[in-house]
């Protein structure tokens, strides 16, 4: 299909193969080391993947962070990500991983109401500000929270801030690629789920992060989304899609500042 190079992450990043077992070796041993302040696997819906992982602080904790992962609605799951809790759990944080259902299965809006309800769970079990972070599709997913009515009321009133990381905010050229077999859309499904479409979004901080070396489409998509909810835009030099996430490990890390400077 037409656009389909132009979102092909891995094949324009050196061994882009071994990340994906590098990441869930990482996340392992990270939940391994947490012990009883590791609680896998917790329903919030229906079905098998409608399930979150809670990482607790060693203390008091500040607030509840959730991180959405990516993998174009069409792969991955929370097992692999858990070790970019580490930042925000060492800062303080409670932090909550959610799996959620996949494309073909369910259609892209379908992800975005099923990430509503395990922030929602989340925040009737953990007190405090919500901060939220996703890459990729998870980028997408955090952003559509910031639109009103996707979260009820009493949850986004606690919103402290967002950060899409890589996100595709602007679903529209996903028709012109082959991923659109899985997902299914027509053009009015992808301006409904494009968060650079929806004005009427909540007043809370948003910051928008990309790597500088992703692919071009990328950070076109970041500066769109910016733009049309003029917030900031980090563009990170020397980062690409796949190591652009690393900061969330460090709790002196640049995005774990930037998510807990307002709250």
């Amino acid at each position: 299909m037409e656009l389909d190079d132009a979102y092909a992450n891995a094949a324009y990043i050196p061994d882009a193969d071994a990340f994906p077992p590098r990441w869930s070796g990482a996340a392992a041993a990270y939940r391994a080391g947490l012990g009883l302040r590791a609680e896998c696997d917790v329903s919030y819906g229906a079905s098998p993947r409608q399930i979150y992982d809670l990482f607790r602080p060693d203390g008091a904790s500040r607030g509840l962070f959730v991180f959405v992962h990516g993998g174009y609605w069409l792969k991955f799951d929370k097992s692999y990500w858990s070790h970019l809790a580490a930042g925000m759990v060492d800062a303080g944080w409670t932090v909550a991983m959610p799996s959620y259902d996949l494309c073909p299965e369910v259609r892209i809006s379908d992800i975005t109401v099923q990430i509503s309800r395990a922030i929602t769970a989340l925040a009737e079990r953990v007190e405090g500000p919500i901060l939220l972070a996703g890459h990729s599709a998870g980028g997408h997913l955090v952003a559509r929270m910031v639109c009103q009515g996707v979260l009820p009321p009493q949850v986004a009133a606690r919103l402290g801030h967002v950060l899409p990381i890589s996100p595709v905010a602007d679903l529209r050229p996903l028709l012109r690629t082959s991923m659109n077999d899985a997902f299914g859309m027509n053009e009015q499904d992808a301006a409904a789920e494009s968060p650079t479409l929806i004005s009427n979004r909540h007043n809370i901080p948003v910051t928008v992060w990309v790597g500088a070396d992703e692919r071009p489409v990328f950070v076109e998509q970041a500066r769109a989304l910016g733009a049309a909810w003029d917030v900031p835009v980090v563009i990170a030099p020397g980062k690409h899609h796949f190591d652009v996430i690393d900061s969330l490990t460090d709790p002196d890390g640049e995005m774990v500042q930037k998510l807990t400077q307002t709250v």
